[in-house]
């Protein structure tokens, strides 16, 4: 199913060549034009679980049709992409291999030995991605100072890999003990292993991730193995059909980090794109709120398959070098460990959790109510789509409801049945449980809003904010329809509704510039003179290093910008706190600024602070290119959709209550004066649900803020 627009909004400046921006869901692929008049053009097509690219493809080309734009005039594509994210969810990814030091082949398997439950006796760790019997252990070992205590067994190194091979290993990951001081040894096994066996891929941990934290290193280091040949396969695919569609423009793919990088690299670092998605529309509300005075904001995402949420503080997304990949809530909470993946990669701090549009409601062995994280996605869909659905869904629940049109979605070229989605909830909810059908689906509302809420609460409280004190920015397909009762939940008094915000994560992805991060191990206290020397030779190195990557993609001095970073923590604490080097450097004179600066962050992220000597784990520098085609928001104008026809259907908007008949009117027809609730706010790519105790306005820039 395709669904385009002519158009999305009007043009205030004058723009560059198109650009493309690509978000590929669970139930759908959202596809944005930047046309060079500075208009948006849009396109919502049925993802294709089987091959995304498929949608990607299809989808472009009937969108630069309705566009009158030719393919060959396309600059840029700008990919988000789940496929690495199913691929660690469905285990799908290739059999992989590891070669180690001897002693530590059960790294993975002991991790930091702890649950992300202390009292569900119940709990099963879930199995590494790589099983016992395809890790092989080879003698040599590297002091932490980098000092070589015992030489690599060459022979061994390919006696390993020669038993993988038989065992029929297309990818391996090589982890050395104390590799980041000194990454000699894992050069040398990585050569042997690419001049023995051609066909098989290879990953090394110093060139993924030269940091100390042995679990973490060798985690991240097969997870890159797992999926290289995954992405590798897919961006290659969906290159080649581009370019026989026409497309000749480079392919950028958006980091976990909310930046952008080249498809190659992306490939080789897939372990780095795991977040892509959901990253691509954090970066886009940042950039949303500096452009609109909002710097303080609470990112809540709810598309199809899952919700989303993230913190931005003073115009910047909060970023964690750490997050656990797994099914239910995945997060880089402190608090919730050994669940899943773990990734040591810059990643933007978000929370996401199996409770989107498309998540099915079931009832569990004890007889409670749970939805979700399996989802019906794009095939067979919601109940209400009648496309073979017959389960019940968030939708389904929100159609019951009144909150979403009985009949079609707000495009309207995708006709609903109520009365498929009444009877899902029935047969499977009400019944069970002895409600009514409106009962019922308030229940599926209820507990989606709780777990929704949880995700914030992950971002927020358990890092020491406090909710009340942002805007929550509401998009995705069904954000702006659950924005207010979350916010209700946490507190929240203001919700920001961004200019197409079904399509939103598409168009933040316009917004990003190109980003690269660096780390090199710089261990030692803060005040020692020696090691602050090596932090700076290995700071210089890396500036180096950043300015030749960015210089290889065409920026040159004037667009590349350098954030140099140091990771803190308290001398003997095992967890660090990332903070920015006063001036960029790591002078003498500017020590006590950064200590300043790690006090501040740390009672915020804490709830107190210490006397105690610090210790630098880590140096970082934040690279990035600088776009001359990166969007604007301030250049984003107003909506241009057609009124609607003014209507009134009934809106069940408490449980208990009468349902209320509520006007539906479109996005073009809320003006700049605070209008009262209840109102329903329909337009092309989502709706907005504004309850009784709430109002609605438009800002200058075409967004909708409601006030409760």
């Amino acid at each position: 199913m395709i669904q385009c627009t002519d158009m999305i909004t009007k043009p205030r400046v004058t723009r560059v060549a198109p650009r493309v921006g690509v978000d590929i869901g669970g139930t759908f692929t959202d596809i944005v034009l930047a046309l060079p008049d500075g208009s948006l053009r849009v396109s919502k097509v049925s993802s294709t679980p089987d091959d995304p690219g498929v949608a990607v493809v299809d989808g472009l080309a009937e969108l630069l049709r309705v566009a009158g734009v030719a393919a060959g005039d396309v600059r840029e594509i700008v990919h988000g992409t789940t496929v690495a994210s199913n691929a660690v969810l469905q285990k799908t990814g290739p059999a992989t291999g590891l070669i180690t030091t001897r002693g530590f082949r059960d790294v993975l398997e002991i991790g930091r030995v702890r649950t992300p439950d202390l009292y569900d006796l119940t709990w099963v760790k879930p199995p590494p991605l790589v099983p016992r019997r395809h890790r092989r252990e080879v003698d040599e070992r590297i002091a932490a100072d980098g000092s070589i205590v015992r030489p690599l067994d060459r022979d061994g190194v390919v006696a390993a890999a020669q038993h993988l091979v038989e065992a029929r290993i297309r990818s391996i990951a090589i982890c050395f003990i104390n590799s980041y001081a000194n990454p000699a040894h894992e050069r040398e096994a990585e050569r042997l292993v690419r001049d023995r066996f051609p066909d098989v891929d290879v990953t090394a941990s110093y060139a993924v991730l030269p940091e100390i934290k042995e679990y973490e290193r060798t985690s991240t280091t097969v997870a890159n193995a797992y999926l290289l040949p995954v992405m590798r396969r897919y961006l290659d695919t969906l290159a080649a059909s581009l370019k026989r569609l026409g497309i000749d423009a480079p392919l950028l793919v958006v980091a976990s980090n909310g930046g952008v990088m080249g498809a190659r690299q992306a490939a080789e670092r897939p372990a780095f794109v795991v977040g892509s998605g959901p990253a691509a529309g954090v970066a886009g509300a940042a950039r949303l709120g500096v452009a609109i005075d909002e710097p303080n904001l609470i990112v809540f995402d709810m598309g199809g398959t899952t919700a989303k949420a993230a913190l931005v503080e003073h115009g910047r997304p909060a970023l964690t070098t750490e997050y656990e990949f797994r099914e239910g809530i995945s997060t880089s909470s402190r608090f919730i460990k050994a669940g899943g993946v773990m990734l040591k990669v810059p990643a933007i701090d978000l929370a996401e959790v199996g409770t989107g549009a498309g998540s099915i409601a079931w009832i569990d062995d004890g007889g409670l109510l749970r939805v979700g994280p399996r989802s019906a996605g794009a095939r067979p869909g919601p109940a209400c789509y009648g496309i073979g659905g017959d389960t019940p869904t968030i939708t389904d629940a929100n159609v019951v409801l009144g909150y979403l049109n009985p009949e079609q979605l707000a495009g309207g070229r995708l006709k609903l049945r109520a009365d498929l989605a009444r009877d899902a909830i029935t047969r499977h909810v009400a019944r069970p449980l002895g409600l009514s059908v409106v009962e019922a689906a308030h229940g599926v509302r209820d507990v989606a809003n709780a777990s929704m809420a949880r995700a914030i609460r992950a971002v927020t409280i358990e890092r020491g904010r406090d909710p009340r004190d942002f805007t929550l920015v509401a998009f995705g397909g069904s954000g702006p329809v659950h924005a207010c009762d979350v916010a209700a939940a946490l507190e929240i008094r203001r919700v920001l509704v961004p200019v197409s915000p079904g399509v939103f994560t598409a168009v933040g992805m316009l917004a990003s510039d190109v980003e690269h991060h660096f780390v090199r191990a710089a261990g030692g206290l803060l005040g020692d003179a020696g090691a602050l020397e090596r932090a700076r030779e290995r700071l210089a190195g890396l500036r180096r290093e950043a300015v030749a990557t960015l210089a290889a993609e065409g920026y040159d001095d004037a667009r590349t910008r350098l954030e140099p970073q140091a990771d803190l923590r308290y001398a003997g604490q095992a967890s660090e706190l990332i903070v920015p080097l006063p001036g960029g450097t790591l002078d003498a004179a500017r020590l006590g600024a950064l200590r300043d600066a790690f006090q501040t962050e740390y009672e915020a992220t804490y709830g107190y602070a210490s006397d105690e000597a610090l210790e630098l784990v880590n140096v970082r520098l934040v690279a990035r290119g600088l776009s001359d085609r990166r969007l604007d928001f301030r250049a984003v104008g107003v909506a241009d959709e057609p009124s609607t026809a003014a209507r009134t259907r009934p809106v069940h908007f408490r449980r208990g209550a009468a349902p209320i008949e509520t006007p539906v009117i479109g996005r073009a027809d809320v003006g700049t004066t605070a209008r009262p609730g209840p109102l329903v706010v329909e337009s092309y790519d989502s709706t907005v649900v504004v309850p009784p105790e709430a109002t609605i306005a438009r800002d200058a820039f075409g967004n909708l803020v409601l006030v409760r």
